[in-house]
């Protein structure tokens, strides 16, 4: 196996190539539905899914974002048996998030679906956790007493709120499971190159979910990275990668997209020494 390279092949074939538990995070979208013949290739859910279980390390996390396609009126409920199949293989179902996107209205006979499933699959508890913070919805007001916050006290044993000097509040919270993202050009990617791809997710989604589950230095797996995101997302966050695409098309355009970010670091890196 070696580091920092995106593999052309299926990921039931190369995976196992793989040692046991050489993987600290995945973060992947797989095909679904009517698009599980990608490019000439059927999505082989299930052997990919044991491959992820074995190349986990312990406390490693697997992120999966999917979401259901309607057909003949009615929704698959592929997610739920995905979600159903990686518990009944051992791993945990940490959360159920949603990643909420803004799309252009469509016209349907139904709602419109503006959301997919990020499944957080863990192999035992997680062992990292960076998570991100908000501030709470009364940030920024003024206290007008020095009380209010139960629990917290300060040296003489009076109740305190959380204030900077200026008595104004600026307490955070850890962010919700509900991540909403813009998509689109010029929306997930500032790379033109990137949507010759039809369905990338946005950077920032891959962002986040490697700053929450992962350390510098931990190994990034995309075993279906079609335009590359994630592994660039890790390049940019000093995480090692690995990534694997079937499509000869993507994988070309994977592999220059992610290189260009490689040759920047790079430069930028013997600059400073």
């Amino acid at each position: 196996m070696e580091l920092n390279k995106i593999y052309l092949g299926r990921a039931e074939n190369i995976m196992p190539t793989f040692p046991n538990e050489c993987i600290d995070l995945t973060v992947t979208s797989p095909p679904y539905d009517n698009l599980r013949t990608y490019k000439g290739f059927v999505f082989d859910f299930e052997t990919i899914a044991r491959e992820l279980y074995r190349v986990t390390k312990q406390g490693g996390v697997v992120v999966w974002v999917v979401g259901d396609a309607t057909i003949n009126g009615s929704e698959t409920g592929t997610s739920f048996k995905q979600a159903l199949y990686f518990k009944e293989i051992g791993f945990n179902l940490h959360d159920t998030m949603i990643y909420e996107t803004e799309k252009p209205p469509l016209t349907h006979e139904r709602y419109e679906q503006e959301f997919e499933y990020m499944f957080i699959l863990s192999k035992e508890n997680p062992k990292t956790f960076n998570p991100i913070k908000e501030l709470t919805i009364t940030a920024g007001r003024k206290d007008r007493k020095d009380y209010g916050n139960r629990g917290s006290k300060n040296e003489n044993g009076c109740a305190m709120r959380f204030r900077n000097e200026t008595g104004i509040r600026n307490a955070k919270k850890i962010k919700g499971n509900i991540w909403r993202y813009s998509s689109g050009g010029g929306q997930s990617s500032e790379d033109v190159i990137a949507f010759q791809h039809p369905a990338i997710f946005p950077e920032k989604l891959a962002r986040d979910h490697i700053y929450s589950w992962s350390n510098e230095g931990d190994t990034v797996l995309d075993p279906m990275c079609g335009s590359g995101t994630t592994p660039k997302m890790a390049v940019l966050m000093n995480r090692n990668y690995l990534a694997i695409e079937s499509a000869k098309e993507y994988y070309d355009l994977s592999v220059k997209r992610v290189g260009a970010y490689e040759q920047q670091i790079n430069a930028e890196f013997q600059k400073a020494i």
